[in-house]
């Protein structure tokens, strides 16, 4: 089956077709650093990390830029509000970002390119919109150069609107522009900002317009024509439709397909931390496993608005604990094996099927219990092919717990965990010896003391097992 995915612009399922066979170039837009990342934030970036990896096993080379907004009318209202220069306080959300990508085991982009790091191609950018007649110096001498909506008459195509149905621009003050729906491209220097946050042009001091900076760092590192643009649904319009004119209307195709995840909910509203309703990724960790965070993004489609709580996430945590055990137990049983470099089928067809996740990880749980049903009876081929069948799945989902970067954190905790390990073993011998001698009692009290400080005991034909309710760690 050919990979299907949906693409904005035509409102349609197409089989994908690279630009470059055997590549894939994807962009997709990065975070304006202006504070700490939300689950809403980080959900688009599971989805495309999801996107890469089924990329790479179906044997593409992928090239991923992401870029980094760095300069922004947020970035400098907050620095200003907290005392502190913008360019730090971007770079402290900059790696606020890195950490979240990195916690919920996102691959690094192959580029991260920061905005203000590319002010001459914006500048080269908007020399050639006026020359070709789509964009204009604000008359006033303010520095704004604004885009002519009405230059280009396919604006509008990707979010399906007719220029007359659009709301006015509110990215700049309207002051110069010849239509309120025209967007800024260069928004000129006005005192009480610092000077540190503007550059010379021939139109006067001042900074990019969000929309021109994507424009200008996709072409850079992409070409002309790239594969798939991608970004959160809410970026369709106006910032992904600005791109599209900014772009084809100097001479590119630019994106092939468009791509957009849906938003993540709180109480049926969008997750923004302006509503004072953001679940901070920091924060969130403490609550589960970051792997356990990961699973429950993961098991919805990508268009699938993902309405948030902790009690759902506390349920797709038990759910994801379900596999792992196996993952776990299997493991012990068969001495591991590696993952299985051919998936089933069923799990295929849902990933080709514009990236299915639900139905992937119905298959992977129907694995599991079919595996399980095998592990009682101890190594055999059917289990180790059961094993490895899901350690491949879980590899494309970005959730193996016995592949990075999970392992090397389980790996981290040995220590402790030995310690714990021991005062568990001795207090399950004790157990043991209590219902040998047929004193259900104290073999009881053991069980809720340890029940009561969180350790959960599974007998097994193997022997008793423990783990942790809240973070799952395992032994036996």
């Amino acid at each position: 089956m050919t990979l299907r995915l949906y693409d904005t612009a035509t409102a349609s399922v197409r089989d994908f077709v690279p630009v470059h066979p055997g590549q894939v170039g994807i962009y997709h837009c990065g975070l304006t650093v202006q504070g700490a990342p939300h689950v809403g934030h980080i959900y688009k970036e599971v989805v495309f990390d999801v996107l890469r990896r089924w990329f790479e096993r179906s044997g593409y080379q992928v090239t991923v830029i992401a870029n980094v907004t760095d300069i922004d009318d947020k970035i400098l209202a907050k620095s200003a509000e907290r005392s502190v220069p913008w360019w730090a306080h971007a770079y402290e959300f900059e790696r606020e970002l890195h950490w979240a990508y990195e916690v919920l085991g996102c691959r690094p982009p192959t580029y991260e390119p920061r905005a203000t790091g590319h002010i001459p191609e914006m500048i080269e950018m908007i020399g050639e919109l006026i020359e070709r007649g789509h964009a204009y110096a604000a008359p006033d001498g303010s520095g704004d150069v604004y885009f002519d909506v009405k230059s280009w008459p396919a604006y509008g195509a990707l979010s399906h609107q007719k220029i007359a149905d659009m709301e006015p621009a509110e990215d700049a003050d309207p002051r110069g522009k010849r239509d309120p729906r025209d967007f800024a491209l260069w928004k000129g220097y006005t005192e009480g900002t610092p000077r540190t946050a503007s550059w010379p042009t021939p139109w006067g001091r001042g900074r990019p317009g969000w929309h021109l900076e994507c424009s200008a760092m996709a072409g850079k590192y992409l070409g002309d024509e790239f594969d798939i643009h991608g970004g959160g649904l809410d970026l369709r319009f106006p910032h992904h439709e600005n791109e599209l004119a900014q772009s084809t209307a100097v001479g590119q195709k630019f994106a092939r397909t468009w791509m957009h995840s849906a938003l993540v909910t709180t109480a049926g509203e969008k997750m923004s931390k302006s509503m004072g309703n953001g679940a901070v990724v920091r924060n969130v960790v403490q609550r589960v496993r970051p792997i356990e965070l990961r699973y429950y993004l993961v098991q919805s489609h990508y268009r699938s608005v993902v309405e948030f709580s902790f009690e759902a996430l506390e349920e797709a945590a038990k759910s994801f604990q379900r596999v792992d055990g196996f993952v776990t137990r299997a493991t012990e049983v068969t001495g591991g094996v590696d993952a299985a470099s051919e998936l089933p089928s069923e799990f295929v067809a849902a990933l080709d099927d514009d990236l299915g996740t639900p139905a992937a990880v119905a298959v992977l749980h129907n694995t599991v219990r079919d595996g399980n049903k095998l592990v009682a009876d101890g190594d055999s081929a059917a289990l180790r092919e059961s094993l490895a069948a899901v350690r491949g799945m879980l590899d494309v989902l970005g959730l193996d717990p016995l592949a990075e970067p999970w392992v090397s954190r389980s790996a981290a905790g040995d220590e402790l965990t030995g310690v714990v390990d021991g005062l568990v073993k001795a207090l399950l011998e004790q157990r043991a010896a209590a219902r040998e001698r047929k004193d259900y009692a104290a073999s009881d009290a053991i069980r809720d003391q340890l029940k009561s400080l969180g350790v959960v005991v599974e007998d097994t034909p193997q022997g008793p097992r423990w783990t942790i309710a809240a973070s799952n760690t395992e032994g036996q």
